[in-house]
């Protein structure tokens, strides 16, 4: 088994790094509308999901409790200015699901904004809201996370989970980048981001169990750390986790000295906004999926025979 240690270490200095480098989680508020002001929205709500699956497994120290708790209260109170930049953003693109997604898990860990709670339970009454048209992992996303909040999920995660790649379980060598990314993201939002590991139906928990090994190794192999990362915490979301030692020991590997994680080959060059846009995925996905197998790994030591 994969030493508990490296997988820690991997975790932490992914968590010093986005930290230290916490003022990239910004908002750009004059964007030209054909861009989308709601793009840089999508790295906050990442932040605040890797950040509950910290706190709910309980395996940080003291050190990256306090650290993930700065950067939640730094993205609320100065990247969303405490909530009222989701209700400037569901203002500016009535249908776009991404501020209810983004406020959730801030919700969830004790933040709130009631005029933005008001305009998400009015938007989500709209047939338009459902009609919207969403890629199948991406509505099951949304589904889910209607669930936690309490709404009534249109469609049920049930009724969508066969229309994704994953629930298909066609032939596993087609797997390429976007479908891998479906794959991954399936598996979080059936599991509640690693939460529920019995959210998985045993089928596709039998097909992954047999097809990750190979992916893990394909893209090690391309040194593809983003989604490598993501499959890690796949892994570490099935109900008899592997936890891999040659995939986590190539991962720890790319890992630069500072915790930033490339997400392809070496860390690229550029100015510290380029760079904070082109790593702060990957290692985001870097401190989940320690996160998440520290957790495993200590749960397999607690059930290992004396």
């Amino acid at each position: 088994m994969t030493s508990t240690r490296l997988i820690h270490t991997v975790g932490t200095g992914a968590l010093e790094w986005l930290h230290a480098h916490r003022d990239g989680f910004r908002l750009e508020q004059d964007v030209d509308p054909e861009v989308g002001f709601l793009e840089r929205f999508k790295p906050v709500g990442e932040l605040a999901l890797i950040c509950k699956v910290l706190f709910r497994e309980g395996v940080a120290g003291s050190r990256q409790a306090q650290l993930a708790r700065q950067l939640l209260d730094h993205a609320w109170r100065d990247t969303l200015d405490g909530g009222r930049m989701l209700v400037r953003g569901q203002r500016i693109e009535p249908l776009s699901p991404i501020p209810f997604e983004v406020y959730l898990p801030f919700k969830e860990l004790g933040y709130s904004h009631p005029e933005a709670e008001e305009a998400f339970r009015l938007n989500q009454r709209l047939e338009s809201f459902h009609a919207f048209e969403l890629p199948p992992t991406r509505r099951l996303g949304l589904s889910a996370f209607q669930r936690r909040f309490g709404l009534p999920a249109r469609p049920p995660e049930s009724e969508v989970i066969g229309r994704t790649w994953l629930g298909r379980t066609p032939e596993p060598w087609t797997v390429e980048g976007h479908i891998a990314y479906d794959i991954t993201h399936a598996v979080f939002h059936l599991t509640d981001w690693g939460e529920n590991p019995d959210g998985i139906p045993a089928p596709l928990a039998d097909y992954l169990a047999t097809w990750l090994p190979v992916w893990l190794d394909d893209w090690l192999d391309l040194e593809r750390w983003d989604l490598l990362g993501e499959l890690l915490v796949v892994d570490a979301c099935l109900p008899r986790p592997t936890l891999d030692e040659r995939a986590w020991e190539g991962f720890a590997a790319a890992q630069a000295p500072d915790g930033a994680m490339p997400a392809v080959r070496t860390m690229p060059e550029g100015t510290p906004e380029e760079l904070f846009d082109l790593v702060y995925h990957p290692t985001l996905v870097a401190a989940f999926a320690s996160v998440l197998a520290t957790s495993r790994a200590l749960t397999q030591l607690a059930h290992a025979p004396a």
